[in-house]
């Protein structure tokens, strides 16, 4: 073993199995147990340790000596430095391994509660181009590689503005992007001019440490309808805001929504900030089967359209409606999966936090001639009470799909409470799935578990679990 920086580097260490949460698994000198980021199974790698704890320790790979024999060439340039596909290096069906195993151990290393067998992961048909919202930054300071920083040895390294994705972990550098394959195009076609506008003009790009500048974000969504939209984030008005946004309805003509927005925080959300729309009716339409969406700068929907459709199929199957049921959908967001699930119901409820997303909803609900839809803003759990139930109607079939923290734990007492027959849960997190999994075991048995694959070349993972009751 060397020593650098005060942390224990391991020169060779052979990783031998996968965690989760894209961490892999090897054991040191000792017998203890090490996570370490940055490496899959099969790797020989050299690993520093980050943390090391009385029962096991934490790494990041430095190098990876020997690949595994698993690994493939990445298909993007970006791979390794902008942070956001980091499993490039694996076929997508070891991916898909790797997901069943992390969904498998946390059910079952965090539930302690019988389960069903988990059926097989259901992957997504595309891999590449399958996101419909990307977001880029601005910003004056380009990230650069520590092989790039050597390079210039003793000279003063002058940063480039970029626009492209935030370096991982850094708030104030940005990996300059020039082709990203998540999202299609014309997404690089914008992104790219975007960047040489701001260069052939001498625009300021932001700087997030000293908070000034001008170009701060660009949001680009695409439906499947063909529709894009473009919100581009600003500082403050600037003569040069007409010519940039009539330079891109004339350069990208498939842009059917063009808006923008003038943030003049220190932070780079714009849920209370107005929207402007210059060109086009101001949002874009998104499908999802034969059902109709409106898609606002500012809404909320599923990232991945097409396997969204699968989450909701698999969502709907284990609903097991008969056309019955009163169906509450919480954490409903805009309604996407109670207006997927609506034909089969007697009535939707839906409930969310946020007030925007609930207009969304029922417009929604509108656009699609639902009337058996209801939807309320409010705290799921604080909304769904008693004389809540009382006033619409007892579930008979609850869907609950919380964000990666899960579920709030009085929901989980009210659900328990409640005792509707049938709870379908989707997860986006199956560790705090399984927490909420074990709450419920007093009330609910598991039937059912699907994984469910919304991100290739990541490690995140949906989960969806059917419920009845004991």
């Amino acid at each position: 073993m060397a020593r650098k920086h005060k942390k224990t580097v391991i020169n060779a260490l052979r990783l031998e199995r996968y965690a989760a949460e894209g961490k892999s698994i090897a054991h040191l000198e000792d017998g203890k147990t090490i996570l370490v980021e940055g490496a899959v199974p099969g790797d020989i790698a050299e690993v520093m340790v980050m943390k090391n704890k009385k029962n096991y320790a934490e790494g990041k790979a430095l190098k990876i000596v020997t690949p595994s024999p698993d690994r493939v060439t990445p298909f993007c340039d970006h791979f390794g430095i902008c942070g956001g596909c980091k499993w490039q290096m694996l076929p997508y069906d070891k991916q898909l391994e790797y997901k069943q195993i992390q969904v498998t151990d946390q059910l079952t290393r965090i539930g302690h509660i019988d389960l069903p067998p988990i059926e097989p992961i259901a992957g997504s048909a595309q891999q590449q181009y399958y996101r419909n919202k990307l977001e880029f930054t601005f910003s004056t300071q380009e990230y650069l590689t520590r092989e790039e920083i050597a390079a210039a040895g003793d000279a003063e390294i002058e940063r480039k503005p970029a626009l492209g994705f935030h370096a991982p972990g850094m708030f104030d550098k940005v990996v300059d992007i020039k082709t990203c394959y998540l999202q299609q195009e014309p997404t690089n076609k914008i992104k790219n001019l975007l960047r040489d506008l701001a260069f052939r003009h001498d625009l300021p790009f932001y700087d997030h440490r000293q908070q000034q500048g001008w170009l701060r974000n660009v949001i680009i969504r695409i439906a499947t309808t063909g529709e894009v939209m473009v919100n581009l984030i600003v500082q403050h008005q600037r003569e040069e805001l007409k010519m940039i946004l009539d330079t891109l309805l004339q350069e990208v003509p498939e842009i059917t929504s063009l808006h923008y927005t003038i943030n003049p925080k220190l932070n780079d959300t714009i849920n209370d900030l107005k929207v402007e729309t210059y060109s086009g009716k101001g949002y874009i339409e998104e499908y999802l089967e034969e059902f109709r969406f409106k898609i606002s700068p500012k809404s909320f929907f599923q990232t991945n359209t097409r396997q969204a459709e699968e989450l909701y199929r698999i969502t709907r199957d284990f609903a097991g409606l008969t056309g019955q049921e009163v169906v509450y959908d919480l954490y409903c967001g805009t309604g996407s999966i109670g207006i997927f699930l609506s034909k089969g119901a007697k009535k939707i409820i839906g409930i969310e936090l946020i007030a925007d997303a609930i207009e969304d909803a029922k417009l929604n609900a509108e656009w699609n001639g639902l009337e058996h839809c209801r939807f309320y803003a409010g705290d799921v759990a604080d909304i769904a009470t008693d004389a809540f139930f009382e006033e619409h109607g007892r579930p008979d079939v609850i869907i609950t799909d919380p964000p990666r923290a899960g579920m709030h734990e009085k929901l989980v007492q009210q659900l328990l409470r409640m005792r509707a027959p049938r709870v379908v849960y989707v997860s986006c997190n199956p560790a705090t799935q399984a927490r909420d999994l074990q709450l419920l075991d007093e009330a609910y048995k598991v039937i059912r578990l699907q994984p469910v694959d919304m991100f290739p070349h990541t490690h995140h993972i949906e989960n969806v679990a059917l419920l009845e009751l004991r």
